[in-house]
């Protein structure tokens, strides 16, 4: 799969499903893990998602609409320590609205920097993607910036604080494109299940009728 047009469509403090139903995929991480990066390179895109040295830029959820037939959804940077309680409450109500409610969510990418263990907000995110039954892949971000034959080394203490396998977990890099094309076949596989899913459900349905 490639990415032929990817478009803004919206910020919100709060999750409002769009007017048109179509497979969704999140992306969630704590802040400045690249999330933003990611959404652009995945795109080629360079200014599609904000980025910015400064942790804590999103703060609200992004929807994105790619090749017209899915939806992108980037989510709050969680674990950022220079806000207040209040706001972190707010964050964590805004995630957890979303999940709540986003019936076409098909897939969460989970991301996680590849030079540090997953910190203790990391743990918790997957704990409850797991408690949620919600589908997701752990991407470690700024490949690039480990060579190939340390990965090993770094993606242990990742494996083992959020329960994958090493083949499991996609790295990707958003300076060299690592791993873009291997995050495509999986966009790809997942959106294609998603269709299949639907068209037995409408055929469930017209031969119930």
């Amino acid at each position: 799969m490639e990415i032929t047009s990817a478009e803004f469509i919206t910020s919100m403090n709060a999750y409002q499903a769009p007017r048109e139903s179509m497979p969704q995929i999140s992306v969630v991480g704590r802040s400045n893990v690249g999330k933003s990066s990611l959404i652009n390179k995945v795109c080629r895109r360079n200014k599609l998602a904000r980025t910015s040295a400064t942790p804590g830029k999103t703060r609200l959820i992004n929807l994105f609409l790619l090749n017209k037939n899915f939806y992108l959804v980037d989510l709050p940077g969680y674990g950022f320590a220079k806000v207040d309680k209040q706001e972190k409450l707010r964050w964590g109500k805004m995630m957890d609205g979303y999940f709540e409610q986003a019936e076409d969510l098909r897939l969460t990418l989970h991301l996680v920097d590849i030079r540090h263990e997953p910190t203790q907000d990391d743990v918790q995110m997957n704990a409850y993607l797991r408690a949620k039954g919600i589908p997701f892949m752990v991407v470690c971000t700024k490949s690039d910036k480990i060579s190939r034959g340390a990965r090993m080394k770094h993606l242990a203490p990742i494996c083992r604080a959020l329960q994958v396998q090493p083949w499991q977990v996609l790295c990707f890099s958003s300076e060299n494109g690592d791993g873009r094309e291997q995050l495509l076949s999986v966009l790809e596989e997942v959106l294609q299940d998603a269709e299949e899913a639907t068209e037995e459900i409408e055929t469930v349905e017209e031969t119930e009728t």
